[in-house]
């Protein structure tokens, strides 16, 4: 769910302190006080996933959990063993968002270890909803949404047989969680912690804050190699998650200094993150100048719209993100009264300037 590149302006020069270091399984690196980065392997194109153990004192924190893999669990049970005792247990896994990536493995560790879970309420909501579609058939109105971006008759059935698969990549969830909100203050590290929330790569993503350490945990609202997929959903097919996106890199520019070390889930610890958040600003952006440009020569479908999006060809497992991006920056044009879609007599959508 992570990691699909917009073709974007040159990346700024960022600053990576641990250079392009990672923690072996099992093995962790401290990159401040009481903050341990621990690395879990991913059965997909992103390799790995950067996840945090923090020694709070009296007890162990989580932030993220990576996928419940069997090298993934004995992992943990290996670094876990080392420090969790009955004196100093694991007190709480906190969850940045809702992906298998990073919440996968949360009900495992809060079941095994008596941990609490942390994580906001639309996160934690919407998970329970997307493990409750395992097992059903492929939902009429998911058919249709995809038939209107103009799939096939091939990428229609691999949509059916591949529906409610989510829930496979999640361990069963707890029944009740601690909830985090914009704006939560709370102690982690021996330190005071901010939340800072964020919208358009999933509902309710949780970054997490600490003004003493100047450490923000980013998860994968902010990530200095790749950019985070956002993405339109069948279950809201007239969204707007690009400008919940944009808005949300505004607010972490506002609110996060120049030089805060940024522990991101996906590529290296860094510094630079108003370079970075301006840069992913500029490349939508850029993104939807290209469109606008490419529609002047006539109206597109969404398929149409992935050379002046991605500029390379798409493969056939990316299709799915490839679709849902393409539709955030056609449903953020429709938005800003830009471009308007009709669906022809085949069934798909085309979208032309106003």
């Amino acid at each position: 769910m992570d990691g699909f590149q917009t073709k974007t302006p040159k990346r700024p020069r960022l600053d990576y302190p641990h250079g392009d270091a990672r923690p072996a399984l099992a093995e962790t690196i401290q990159v401040s006080p009481g903050i341990e980065w621990v690395s879990m392997p991913l059965p997909f194109s992103l390799k790995f996933i950067n996840l945090w153990l923090i020694d709070d004192g009296d007890g162990w924190t989580i932030v993220d959990t990576g996928m419940p893999l069997k090298e993934t669990r004995d992992a943990w049970k290996q670094l876990l063993d080392a420090r969790v005792t009955p004196d100093k247990p694991l007190k709480r896994v906190m969850v940045t968002h809702m992906h298998p990536d990073h919440v996968g493995c949360a009900g495992w560790l809060c079941y095994k270890y008596g941990a609490e879970l942390w994580m906001s309420r639309l996160e934690y909501i919407t998970c329970r909803m997307l493990v409750s579609d395992t097992g059903r058939e492929a939902p009429k109105a998911g058919i249709a949404f995809y038939r209107r971006a103009g799939w096939d008759d091939a990428q229609i059935e691999n949509y059916k047989e591949r529906f409610g698969g989510f829930g496979r990549g999640v361990s069963q969830m707890p029944d009740a969680f601690e909830r985090l909100s914009d704006g939560d203050m709370f102690r982690m590290a021996g330190q005071g912690w901010e939340v800072i929330t964020g919208n358009g790569h999933s509902p309710e993503h949780s970054c997490l804050y600490c003004p003493e350490l100047n450490v923000l945990i980013s998860g994968d609202q902010l990530l200095p190699r790749i950019s985070s997929n956002v993405s339109v959903h069948p279950t809201e097919p007239n969204a707007n998650p690009l400008l919940d996106w944009m808005t949300s890199c505004e607010r972490l520019l506002e609110r996060l200094p120049a030089d805060v070390l940024v522990l991101p889930a996906h590529n290296e610890p860094f510094r630079g993150a108003h370079e970075r958040l301006g840069h992913l600003i500029d490349g939508h952006e850029t993104a939807l100048s290209r469109l606008k440009g490419r529609m002047q020569k006539g109206p597109l479908t969404v398929m149409d719209t992935f050379t002046s999006l991605f500029g390379r060809a798409i493969q056939p497992d990316e299709v799915g993100m490839a679709t849902g991006e393409a539709i955030a920056h056609l449903n953020c044009m429709i938005h800003r009264g830009e471009v308007t879609s009709a669906v022809g007599e085949d069934g798909i959508a085309r979208y032309r300037l106003i």
